[in-house]
Order: structure tokens, then C-alpha cells, then sequence
């Protein structure tokens, strides 16, 4: 027991007790507490300015235009227990210039909002106005509010939901934000725990893509309407334009002026098309040409839209051990393992009618020589008509009636392929193997009834199940001869996330421009660039 107690009293001696109160680069200094107080509650630092409830709201009564901000603002003074967050005994934190100037900035964050009231907010460091203490204080807690929303948040989850992404949203503490911003104001330029890391690569390119803009370098290039492609030793002015319009966009080092289609002029036409989704040959035809002619003003919107996109996804969202990751403007599926892309395969997406649906889920299964359960709708828009036209259309197409519904046996067929990868959802979408492998030979891929169509489906099988003893290639192999179904159950279930992007950087610093196949990034752009500022 004695032992016991000098333990406990060598611990308290050594647990010396200082409480900071440091914003940006002002402190106050710190006061030690002795071991008896380790037993009390901390102390409550006495406001340097009076805030609470009743001043909050008189605060929002008169300026209603502010009032969408009162719950966050309302917690964040709760959170702080109802001390001043923008004040010392000097006056003004440093954080708060910070916080004005990033405000003002946001077109650097691809945004166009404007917060009301701002001249008001100029006031305060103009040192123009008459603000009480308490109503500038309350003020600034808004514009945190404001900027925090905007740039590490994005549009409400109810707009998404709208404009049909259901990939799960993350969550923001305004409050533990505004502790670690505080702590460490050079978060506020670029914080990786608040923010997906495809963000801040975006937003690079934005300055890029706006220094060209502003340059005056992105000239139309001339087309000719009686060619229909370029090829290699082809000679030509547009070729010249071509050329110099790969060096704008970084495609080509250098331009050598050259009208002649030669092999340095190849190796930059062959990374434009990498770029943006084309299958890579020599041949740039007419209709790609005019995609390259596209005006520098639309890449910018589009980069903003999808930086508004990587607003809403989870951070922590690489940092999983095991995921897949599909894009479906791009056609392409990345199976990511402990950091490392260790697949990448080309889909088949749903088609404008169908479209897949943007959302998350968990492979939970692998399913081998599955059988297909033939969706209602085609049941009911395809199936019953032909069946009048042809009554034996169900046995020739390995098909027959289970329970009033249809369902397509095992085999070559079967438009599921040879494997399946199961992930539960309302969806009834799949991520499956295809017999119509010609497909991919396209460069627009948009043909499936809404499943994900995979061109390296067994790759995909045998990478995951390649740690499991019971699963060999041979044994992969076997249970996909369209036999019999076989079905394993995974140990630990797989993350799925399938998004939309129409612009992405790569691991090599490149953007990647992709079409707009469901016509989605207008509709996303007039909830962004709208002058709504609420």
C-alpha cells in the first residue's frame, strides 16, 4: 500500500499542469497548476469580451441575411464555453487577418461566393466601423462558419442527393476545425485531413489553366472540313496549330513551329489522348481535334466542379487497406491495396437511359459462373416481347421462369461473364465479368443496363484471393468454365466507391479530362457558380 501511494505521488509530481490559451501567434501566458488542482475542473478562462445566448441572438436579429450560420455559430460558442474566439487582452488574434484574406480569396478555391454584410466585415480591418467587441467577434465566428462550409464542405447533402450522387458524405466538426486551424494557421492553405488529396492537385492546375487563359495562348485551331483524321508525315497549318496547342497544355515540351506531323509531334498527340479517355494510336481524327478545341474557360469550370466533387468525399478514404475505386466518365476501375494501384480495368457503364448510379457499397462475395437474375425492367420491357415474338426464346438464350421471374442460367451467355462481385445494394447494380469483350475496343463505353461491365474481371479475382490457400489459379480457373455457380464468401469485405469525375490528376501531376456522359457538370455548376451565398 505504501509502495502504491509514492507511485501515485511520483506520477502527480511529475504531471506539472500549464493551460495555454494560444491563437495563432498570440499567448497568453501560461499558468501553473499544482498537483492538488489535478482533482479540481480546469478552470474556465473569463471572456475577454461578454458573449452568450441572448447576445448571439440579438446578433442574427440584425443581420437576418446571416441567420443560416446561427446553429454553427451557436455551437461553436457552446463548444468554447461562451468565451471570445477572436479576441485577446492585445486586441485582435493574427488568425483573424488570415481568416479575412482566405475569404476574399475564394476564387482561388474555384468558388464565387460572397458573404453578406461584407463591407461591414471590411470595416473591421479597415478600422472604418463602430462595431461593438461582442457583435465583431460574433461576426468573424460567422465568416469562419461561411468560409468552412464553402471550401471544406461543399453544397448540402439534400443538392447532392438531386443531382444523384449517393456516395456517403463525410462529416465536418466546425469546432475541432477551428481548434486545429488556430493551433496551425498554415492549414488553412491546404489541410489533408479535412480535404480528399485529388482537391489540392486540382487546384493546381486551376492556376495553371487560368495563367493560360489570362495569357491569351489558347487560339482556335483551325479545322479543316474536308479532313477526317491526321496521321504520322501529314503536313498542314492546322498541324502547326496542333502542335503549338499540345505545348500550352504541356502535352509537348517544347513548340519547334513545325507544320510536319512527325514523331515528336506523336509522342504528344498520343499523351493528349491518354489525357482524355482515347484509346492510344497515332491517328487524331476530326472529332478529336474539336474535343482539343475545346475553350479554356469550359476546362476551368470543369475543374472547379470537380473540385467541389472532392469537397464531399472522405479524406481518409486511401488510407483504407483495401478498396475499389470506379470513375465512371473515365470507363475505369482502380483496385487500390495498401496505397498501391494494383489493378486498373476498363468498364462498360449504364447507358444515358440507365445510368449507373453514383454510390458506395461493399464487395461481400465472388461469385463464380453465376447465374443471372434478369431485372424486372427487362423482364417487362425486352423480355415479355420477345417471348410473344418467339416462344422459344427463353431456352435459346439459357433461360427459364423462377418463381415469376427469369433468371439465366450458367455459360458462355450469360451476360454476367464468368464472374461476379457481389455488393448488396437498393441499386441492383453489379460489378461483373462480360462475354462482350468487342466492347471495350471503343472509346465510349456507355452500353450496359446500369451494372458495371469489367474487361479485367478474373485479374481482379485472382488478385484478391490470391492470399487465400483454397483459391489458386487452377481453382479460379475451373469455377469459371460456366458450369456450375460457385459462390465464396470474403473474410473481410471490400470498400466500393463509384463516383463521377470529369477531371482528374494523376499520379504523374496530369490532368485528365473525361466527357460528360450524363450531362451532370452543367447542373453541378449552377448550384456552384449561382450568386446564392447562403
Amino acid at each position: 500500500m505504501k509502495n502504491s501511494f509514492l507511485s501515485l505521488a511520483a506520477v502527480l509530481c511529475s504531471c506539472s499542469i500549464f493551460a495555454y490559451n494560444n491563437y495563432g501567434n498570440d499567448t497568453i501566458t501560461a499558468k501553473a497548476f499544482s498537483t492538488a488542482q489535478i482533482f479540481q475542473k480546469t478552470p474556465i478562462r473569463k471572456s475577454i469580451i461578454p458573449i452568450d445566448i441572448a447576445a448571439i441572438n440579438v446578433f442574427f436579429s440584425k443581420y437576418p441575411d446571416l441567420k443560416n450560420y446561427q446553429s454553427e455559430v451557436k455551437a461553436l460558442y457552446k463548444y468554447k464555453d461562451y468565451n471570445s474566439i477572436w479576441y485577446n487582452e492585445k486586441g485582435l488574434i493574427g488568425f483573424a487577418e488570415l481568416l479575412y484574406s482566405k475569404a476574399n480569396a475564394l476564387e482561388e478555391e474555384g468558388l464565387k461566393y460572397s458573404i453578406s454584410y461584407s463591407p461591414l466585415i471590411d470595416g473591421i480591418f479597415e478600422r472604418k466601423n463602430t462595431f461593438s467587441k461582442t457583435d465583431t467577434d460574433i461576426l468573424l465566428s460567422t465568416l469562419y462558419v461561411f468560409y468552412a462550409k464553402k471550401v471544406f464542405y461543399g453544397i448540402d447533402v439534400a443538392k447532392t442527393n438531386e443531382i444523384g450522387w449517393f456516395l456517403l458524405r463525410k462529416n465536418i466538426s466546425y469546432e475541432r476545425l477551428l481548434d486545429s486551424l488556430l493551433t496551425e494557421p498554415q492549414l488553412v492553405q491546404k489541410n489533408e485531413k479535412q480535404l480528399f488529396g485529388q482537391y489540392y492537385k486540382l487546384r493546381e492546375v486551376l492556376k495553371k489553366y487560368r495563367a493560360i487563359a489570362q495569357s491569351g495562348d489558347w487560339g482556335i485551331i483551325e479545322i479543316d472540313p474536308t479532313r477526317e483524321y491526321y496521321n504520322h508525315n501529314d503536313s498542314s497549318k492546322t498541324i502547326g496549330q496542333i502542335r503549338h496547342r499540345l505545348a500550352v497544355m504541356g502535352d509537348l515540351k517544347q513548340d519547334s513551329k513545325s507544320n510536319i506531323y512527325d514523331q515528336e509531334l506523336m509522342a504528344g498527340i498520343m499523351k493528349f489522348k491518354k489525357r482524355n479517355g482515347y484509346k492510344a494510336n497515332t491517328i487524331l481524327s476530326k472529332w478529336q481535334l474539336e474535343r482539343m478545341n475545346t475553350p479554356i474557360e469550359k476546362h476551368i469550370n470543369t475543374i472547379k466542379v470537380n473540385m467541389e466533387r472532392c469537397r464531399w468525399i472522405d479524406p481518409k478514404l486511401p488510407a483504407v487497406p483495401e478498396y475499389i475505386f470506379i470513375n465512371i466518365p473515365a470507363f475505369k476501375l482502380y483496385y487500390n491495396r495498401n496505397g498501391k494501384t494494383e489493378l486498373e480495368s476498363n468498364l462498360l457503364v449504364g447507358k444515358n437511359m440507365t445510368e449507373t448510379v453514383v454510390f458506395s457499397g461493399e464487395i461481400s462475395s465472388i461469385v463464380f459462373s453465376p447465374y443471372w437474375n434478369v431485372p424486372r425492367s427487362i423482364i417487362d420491357d425486352e423480355i415479355k416481347q420477345a417471348i410473344f415474338q418467339d416462344p422459344n426464346y427463353l431456352e435459346s438464350h439459357d433461360m427459364e421462369w423462377n418463381n415469376g421471374n427469369v433468371i439465366q442460367r450458367p455459360g458462355l451467355k450469360n451476360p454476367m461473364g464468368l464472374v461476379k462481385f457481389m455488393f448488396p445494394n437498393s441499386n441492383d447494380i453489379y460489378l461483373h465479368d462480360t462475354p462482350f469483350k468487342s466492347l471495350f475496343e471503343f472509346d465510349y463505353r456507355a452500353f450496359s443496363h446500369g451494372c458495371i461491365n469489367m474487361e479485367k474481371a478474373k485479374e481482379l479475382a485472382i488478385l484478391i484471393l490470391e492470399d487465400d490457400p483454397n483459391w489458386p489459379v487452377a481453382n479460379i480457373n475451373a469455377a469459371m468454365k460456366g458450369e456450375k455457380q460457385t459462390i465464396h464468401m470474403l473474410k473481410n469485405k471490400i470498400p466500393v466507391y463509384i463516383g463521377y469525375f470529369t477531371a482528374w490528376v494523376d499520379d504523374d501531376g496530369d490532368i485528365n479530362f473525361y466527357n460528360d456522359i450524363y450531362q451532370r457538370d452543367d447542373r453541378l455548376a449552377e448550384l456552384l457558380f449561382s450568386d446564392d451565398s447562403k
